[in-house]
Formats: structure tokens, sequence, C-alpha cells
């Protein structure tokens, strides 16, 4: 008997869009890292007996009774949903949730203050995230949480049924994950990832220091903002401005090529696998590193990016004793795996007896199911590295105009015919009123 799986998720691994569909639709939620723990999450449940669907992110109360009826259990991967300025979405959530009859299983949601933990900041969503959890435990054993800071809290709420289990993207390849440093020193000349949160601005001073000492480095960024600056050039209102971060094409890591993003984890990580060290602010794009074989280093800057780190001990520093002369070189010689590879495993059944007690299978278990979900990923063409238009080829350049273009005629074509149904709209209604009028007389 087949399990139906409704999943919180922007997309399906296997859905393939082009950076401009990415773009214009969002598929990567706002942050490409939404889409390493969401296919993370698939991978892990996608047994022979599973059928999975993704919702795309979308909320509707009238789907409640067709969500009933199709599927039998909503799976609700989570990354750092309880923060204020996510707290309507939370609450729009919880409305549906409330209407399901059928069991809600969340994958490691986490809160997000400040690395202190502050428990005064959080009291205005206190009220939303108790109702959520409230529903949630009222269709399901337990929630999952990311780290102790989330336990902590929930705990504070009123509520004990709270696991630990972290973040299915670090299960990406099941109970197998080693990372090992490839060379006893990082050189100048070696390849260095860099991530970069842009309302970090302390990062600032690190940007600079390592463009000019690593001209391998790479600056990969995740955001929704930066992709449509890779694609498009700057947004109108941010024309002609500079910044030490490289959030504009002024900066020289566009200027110079040393820019790129994905719109899919699977080339992510590919592209990571090559690289020597990779560090920075984004607890994803650490762990899109590590999953991929390559030493990964986390500046903590909050409790969502601590927790995770502390969870799987990923070497981190808190941001805040990050001192501006920082170099890659000595994060590489500090960073120690052999806490995060020893204790992976443990780690793991921590996963799979959460899975196990809301009755969920797992793919490592089921006969050849992880492989062939690989191959399957192997065998997919998924759209290569988005870099500076400035560095991005004539034929590239020339299908993102047709792509434009063919877009904006698909609106027109659309736009018109809104229009025409408003105008039929319009005769009826008139037509209506003047038959009422005249059988009235």
């Amino acid at each position: 008997m087949h399990q139906r799986i409704l999943m919180r998720a922007k997309k399906g691994p296997f859905d393939v869009y082009a950076p401009e569909e990415t773009f214009e639709r969002n598929w990567i939620g706002d942050n490409n890292g939404n889409l390493v723990f969401s296919h993370a999450a698939h991978k892990l449940l996608r047994t022979t007996t599973a059928q999975i669907t993704s919702t795309e992110f979308k909320i509707d109360l009238r789907d409640a009774d067709k969500i009933n009826e199709q599927y039998d259990v909503y799976v609700i991967p989570l990354a750092n949903a309880f923060r204020r300025s996510y707290a309507h979405r939370v609450a729009a959530m919880t409305k549906l949730i409330e209407r399901l009859k059928i069991p809600v299983v969340v994958l490691g949601v986490g809160v997000q203050t400040n690395v202190a933990g502050d428990r005064e900041y959080l009291r205005p969503i206190d009220d939303v995230v108790s109702r959520f959890v409230r529903a949630v435990l009222e269709r399901s054993h337990s929630i999952g949480v990311r780290g102790e800071i989330t336990e902590s809290y929930l705990r504070t709420l009123g509520f004990s049924a709270v696991d630990v289990i972290g973040c299915p993207s670090m299960f990406l390849h099941g109970d197998s994950l080693r990372v090992e440093k490839r060379k006893e020193f990082l050189t100048p000349h070696d390849r260095v990832a860099l991530t970069i949160s842009p309302y970090v601005k302390s990062m600032a001073e690190v940007v600079s220091a390592h463009h000019q000492r690593y001209p391998n480095l790479r600056y990969l960024p995740q955001d929704l903002k930066t992709l449509g600056t890779l694609l498009y050039g700057d947004a109108p209102a941010d024309r002609g401005k500079t910044s030490a971060i490289p959030v504009h094409t002024s900066h020289p890591l566009f200027t110079e090529d040393k820019v790129r993003m994905f719109v899919d984890p699977w080339t992510w990580m590919e592209y990571l696998s090559g690289f020597d060290f990779a560090f920075g602010t984004r607890i994803h794009g650490t762990i899109t590193a590590l999953v991929a074989g390559t030493p990964g280093y986390l500046f903590a800057h909050d409790s969502r990016t601590l927790e995770l780190a502390r969870y799987f001990d990923i070497p981190h520093r808190v941001m805040a004793d990050v001192p501006a002369d920082v170099d890659a070189a000595d994060l590489y010689a500090e960073a120690d795996y052999t806490a995060l590879n020893n204790g992976h495993k443990a780690r793991f059944e921590t996963m799979l007896a959460f899975l196990a007690k809301h009755d969920l299978g797992h793919a490592f278990a089921d006969g050849d199911s992880a492989t062939r979900f690989d191959e399957q990923v192997r065998a997919t063409t998924f759209p290569p590295a988005v870099r500076p238009a400035g560095a991005t080829g004539s034929d590239v350049l020339l299908e993102r105009v047709q792509w434009l273009r063919d877009h904006n005629r698909r609106l027109l074509t659309e736009v018109e015919t809104l229009k025409q149904q408003e105008l039929r709209t319009r005769v009826r209604q008139a037509v209506g009123g003047r038959v009422r009028r005249l059988l009235n007389r």
C-alpha cells in the first residue's frame, strides 16, 4: 500500500526551471538554501511505497478537504520559521493544519533570535508559535526542532513533546558523511568559497581582505534579489550604487566574474566538491559544502545558525567573535571535523527514530531507493551556475532576451484575456440589470 505524502517544498528535486523562470516565479522560496533541506527530506522519504507531492509553498484553506482525501500525511520541513518577520505565514499554516484530519509531521523547525537566545525578543510571537505547535501536536506524537535553543523556547511555552533532530540537509547521504581536509595548510592560491548574508554588515572587511588575498575566491550568493542582479543587472533603485558587501554589479567580485549562484542543490554541491574550503555566515551554504565533502566553517550570527552548528558539531565561531582581519587559512587550520564525523551516525539514528515514531519509512532501508534517487539526479540536466551578466556568453544572453520577450508576450495575452473576461462580465451585468428593470415595470 502506498503512503501518499504531501510535503511542504517549493519544488520537487527533479523539477527543472531555467534561472529566469526561477527568478520570475521564485522557485527557490527567497533563498536557495530552502531547496537543500527540502530535497534532502524528499530523498530521505522517497521509498518504493511513498508518493510525494510538493506544495510549492502554497497555503489555501479551501484545499483542506482535498488534502484530507488525497493524502495520508502532511510533512513540513521548516527552517527558521519561528521568527517575527515570518509570523503571518506561520499563522496561515496553522489555520490550514487546524482543518486537517491527517497526521502532520514537522521536520526540524528553528527559532530565530540572537545567539544568546534572547527570550524577550520572541515574546511577540509566543501566541502564534503556541497555536502552531498545539495544532501540530494534536496530529503528531512530537514536533521535530533543529536544536537546543528552539527546544528550550518551546518548553518555556509549555510543550514537552519536542525532539531535537537537526536538519534533514545533513542526512542527504544517510549515515555516510565524512569531511576531511585534503591538504595540511590552506594557501592563497587554493580554491575558497565564501557565503555572505547581505544584512551582516560586519562581513564587509572580511570580504575585502579575502578578495585581495585569495585570487581563486568565489562568492556563492543564495538570495533571490542577487539572482535577479546576476541575470539582469542592478534593480532600478540600486543602479549606480556601491557597497562593500557584494550586492551590486559594481562590486569587484561581480566585475571580476567571481560570483556563482545555483538554482538547484545538485549543481551547487558538485561545484563545491572542487573547492578546498568554504566559510561564511550562511548555514546551508556551509552544509552544502560539508555534504559535498568540502571542509566548511560557519560564522554563527543568530540562534538558528548557532544551534545547528552546535548540534552537528560544525566548526564555527560566533560572528561577534570574528575579528575583521580573520584569515581563511587560520579558520582552516582551526577546523576539526572529528566530532562532526564521529557523531553523524548517532544523529542519523535520532532522525530515523523520529521518522519511525511518526510511521514514516526512509529510503536508506528500502532496498536501493536512495541509490536510484542519486542515479535520477545524475540523469537530470540542471541549469549551470548563474554568473554576472558581464561574463556571460552572448548565446546565453540572447536566450535570456528571448525568454523575456516570450514571457512579456504571455503576460500581454493574459492581460488581454482578463480584459475580455471583465468586459463580458460587465456586459452581462448591464444586460441583466436592464432586463430586470424592464420586467419590474
